[in-house]
């Protein structure tokens, strides 16, 4: 296998070099102006993919304990072993109830073994579905499921390659603080032919990493675990070094993200004082800042003769808040030097959860980041549509709406990555089945009545008309992976589970022991659902009057019904939709329409349209 993807590496190499021939240092000749995001980003369609959890491709690198080892405080059990993929999520294995500890200690060392070929095999499914752009959740080499926890950032996990022990030997020989040592590992290799064959698809790709904090098996802090005071890294972190009194032993702190030991923080200076929720000036330590630099180097022209059309498309900056803006600014300078049409999204989220979400009016100015996850549209559109206990009439959904988009430049709105759930938020049937207040006590553990299962038909309406408003809105969509699919999941952990692919055979769920209801059903693929979102896309990559049209909320003669007019150019449409349980009819004077996308029923007859009950319809005005 490990000549197999040599040779998938020499045929990147040479495939690129022989682009590049026929449009030599074409990325570098763009003329994108610096404070405005790529076209493509603008244009995309997202597909976020959690590796882990997305397919098992190779089984014979699963993970095992030692490539697990140190991604948790509890240690795994001796009999520990991957998770069948088709398991009943709330149900233990074996090896996790003898440990006795509770569920949702145990479901941190499952896993499940999703790894980048089951990638490769799965691009034609993105393709079909008409994918444009993928958000890779962090690849790095890490412990941890979740991969928030670098080992190594120069390197893509050695689980989700071919050769877990050729990798490592690979890793030992190197010096990680010196870029002319770095190897190519089968994992580094294997992503960078999911890259070519990406781009070949015609689907850019992003990553997402976190460049706040490590994991205690990264390592510059493992050097200081043993060097202490003499580690040419002490300043990586914020380090206090001091003798115990009592056994006379060295010993260090370190601050670790929001005080968690496992995601030590790298060291910022120069600042301000940081205030959650807000931008804070200063930087990151200078040496901790060119490492960086030489990371992104390798991910963004991994050829490294200055054409980048062979790298990552873009970042997803995790945390981005607890960074001071000053490295930002730099950062987005040294990205655009490599590559002038890369694209920065940052995640700015909370300022004081769960009532106030952040303002990213600060980072995306021009000078730091293109867009931001846009759980701010988010918030706004499912207190319409999904009638929490937070809900907005219409009159209120179309002003917040305007608040939330219309303070930015139109190349802004368009950039904004509109997503509805995420590896961080419950999926978006479990989100709308339910009435909590967004992203608050939505997991069995916080509300015993938080419902898991699949939901009934009025949430499958509700469903289905925002993600029409979605698809005809500013902002490009955004799937959080296996949402096409129709699974559920409450908040994290549980929105992770691995995909319900139509070949796999899943065990009947059954709620979790913290609920007060009871259910037994089997996860299966859900087809109606899978086509009516590629329909979806369909439309939007149907006319670009849906990423660069202006809107406009519009009044009817029913008070009920939303509607916006899109434009651009001599193309002009209606969206309306009427999400009540009741017919309505509106007024409709525009002669020369027609119905080109509905939901449900939606039919236009001399001066008027009729909607039917949960129906939606796009008009197009000739």
């Amino acid at each position: 296998m490990r000549n197999i993807i040599n040779f998938f590496f020499l045929l990147a190499i040479v495939a690129v070099t022989a682009c590049k021939s026929d449009h030599p240092k074409h990325m570098l000749q763009s003329t994108l102006p610096y404070h405005m995001p790529p076209e493509w980003a603008r244009e995309a369609i997202w597909y976020q993919i959690f590796v882990e959890r997305f397919s098992n491709g190779n089984p014979a690198v699963n993970p095992t304990r030692q490539s697990c080892e140190g991604a948790l405080i509890d240690e795994l059990p001796e009999d520990w072993s991957v998770t069948d993929w088709g398991h009943n999520w709330y149900e233990q294995e074996s090896w996790a109830k003898k440990t006795g500890l509770d569920f949702y200690r145990t479901i941190q060392m499952r896993r499940y073994g999703g790894d980048l070929t089951g990638v490769l095999r799965k691009i034609p499914y993105l393709k079909e579905l008409g994918i444009t752009a993928v958000y890779f959740n962090p690849l790095n080499d890490a412990p941890s499921l979740h991969k928030y926890d670098a080992r190594n950032y120069h390197h893509i996990d050695i689980t989700f390659g071919n050769d877990v022990e050729g990798d490592i030997a690979l890793m030992a020989s190197e010096n990680p603080a010196d870029p002319k040592t770095w190897t190519w590992t089968s994992a580094d290799k294997l992503f960078l032919e999911v890259i070519r064959q990406m781009h070949e698809a015609g689907i850019k790709v992003i990553l997402d990493f976190s460049w706040n904090h490590t994991g205690k098996e990264f390592w510059a802090f493992r050097d200081i675990l043993k060097n202490m005071e003499q580690s040419p890294y002490k300043d990586w972190y914020h380090t206090r070094f001091y003798t115990d009194p009592k056994t006379g032993q060295k010993k260090f702190d370190y601050e670790g993200w929001y005080g968690i030991s496992s995601l030590p923080e790298l060291k910022k200076v120069d600042t301000d004082g940081k205030i959650p929720g807000h931008p804070y000036e200063g930087n990151l330590h200078p040496e901790v800042k060119a490492h960086i630099y030489d990371v992104c180097r390798r991910w963004m022209d991994p050829v490294g003769d200055g054409d980048p059309s062979d790298g990552i498309d873009g970042m997803r900056l995790d945390v981005a808040e607890h960074v001071p803006v000053g490295f930002w600014r730099e950062f987005r300078q040294f990205v655009r030097s490599v590559n002038p049409e890369f694209y920065l999204v940052g995640e700015n989220w909370w300022t004081n959860w769960p009532d106030e979400l952040m303002d990213p009016a600060p980072w995306v100015k021009g000078d730091i980041f293109d867009a931001v996850m846009h759980y701010q549209w988010f918030k706004v559109a499912r207190g319409y549509f999904a009638e929490p206990v937070d809900s907005l009439n219409l009159t209120d959904f179309k002003r917040k709406t305007d608040s939330v988009f219309l303070k930015y430049p139109e190349y802004t709105q368009q950039a904004m990555m509109n997503l509805a759930a995420s590896h961080d938020s419950p999926r978006l049937l479990t989100s709308f089945f339910n009435i909590n207040k967004y992203k608050h006590n939505c997991k069995p553990s916080e509300d015993p009545q938080y419902r898991t299962q699949q939901p009934g038909e009025i949430t499958y309406h509700q469903v289905k008309l925002f993600l029409l408003h979605q698809y005809t809105f500013v902002g490009a969509p955004h799937i959080w992976q296996g949402d096409e699919m129709g699974m559920t999941g409450a908040d994290d952990p549980d929105n992770r589970k691995p995909l319900i692919w139509p070949d796999i055979e899943f065990d009947y769920e059954t709620q979790s022991s913290y609920s007060k209801y009871s259910y037994r059903e089997k996860p299966v693929f859900n087809r109606p659902l899978y086509d009516y979102i590629k329909s979806l896309i369909a439309l939007r990559k149907s006319d670009k009057t849906w990423v660069y049209g202006a809107y406009k909320f519009e009044s009817t003669s029913h008070p009920e019904v939303l509607a916006y007019q899109r434009w651009h150019g001599n193309n002009r449409y209606y969206v309306l939709i009427n999400k009540t349980n009741s017919p309505a009819e509106i007024d409709w004077r525009e002669s020369e329409s027609s119905v080109i996308f509905r939901y449900n029923k939606a039919e236009i007859t001399p001066g008027k349209i009729t909607l039917g009950a949960y129906s939606g319809a796009v008009v197009k005005l000739k």
